[in-house]
């Protein structure tokens, strides 16, 4: 038998093996983000509901960014382990905790309850909208990620700055460029998982939980400011 006849045929073989076994990683990357992302969803729902009914106070700015950059550090040095989890699940409890009292106060408003149910709505909507096209389009995305990078670092400091300089205008500007950010954010990370650029399914949840948790704000913000203005 002709050893070039063998290889040519080896090859295309050894290529399907190889794609099958990406495809197999990445469904399972993909499958188990999105179940560890329903759960921190979950969970973190769970932590703002407890945090509203007990009236707890916000934490403040400091301890808040304390405490996310801090647990975000830990969940990113322990992705690759179980302790991974239990830092993600830190994480989203935390961050649901400071959502309670920002939720408890736009409740108190006209309409308040229609307020978090329509943001709530949209940011369902927009995600499985978002997620959809990229999971059914496969499109690569990973070109908007150093837009992204920028974009973001911008708009956070440009948030501080309406926070410390009590800037209402610079506020909503903030809230909306956050919108497309955290929209731009859940395309480039579910590409990134598609095209196999993200292994790892526990930063893949917390990018993707990140993404959802400010697209709500932002958009809690300028309804709740539309709602004030009419």
């Amino acid at each position: 038998m002709n050893p070039l006849t063998n290889r040519a045929i080896a090859v295309p073989r050894s290529g399907a093996g190889h794609s099958a076994a990406t495809a197999f990683a990445t469904n399972k990357v993909l499958r188990n983000t999105y179940l560890l992302l329903s759960m921190t969803l979950l969970f973190s729902a769970l932590a703002a509901g407890i945090s509203a009914s007990l009236k707890l106070p916000h934490p403040g700015l400091v301890i808040t960014l304390v405490g996310y950059f801090g647990l975000l550090f830990l969940t990113t040095k322990f992705r690759d382990s179980a302790l991974g989890l239990a830092f993600v699940f830190a994480l989203t409890g935390f961050m649901g905790y400071t959502l309670g009292p920002i939720v408890s106060a736009y409740l108190q408003l006209p309409n308040g309850a229609q307020l978090v149910m329509t943001a709530m709505g949209a940011t369902g909507a927009i995600f499985l909208g978002l997620s959809g096209y990229a999971l059914v389009s496969r499109k690569d995305f990973s070109f908007m990620g150093g837009f992204l990078m920028v974009g973001i670092l911008v708009a956070f400091l440009a948030g501080l700055g309406a926070i410390f300089f009590e800037i209402p205008a610079l506020s909503l500007t903030v809230s909306a460029a956050f919108v497309l950010l955290m929209s731009g954010l859940i395309l480039y990370q579910t590409s990134a998982i598609i095209q196999g650029g993200e292994t790892n399914y526990i930063m893949a949840t917390v990018t993707l939980f990140v993404s959802i948790f400010n697209l709500f704000t932002s958009l809690l913000h300028l309804l709740g400011f539309m709602n004030s203005s009419d």
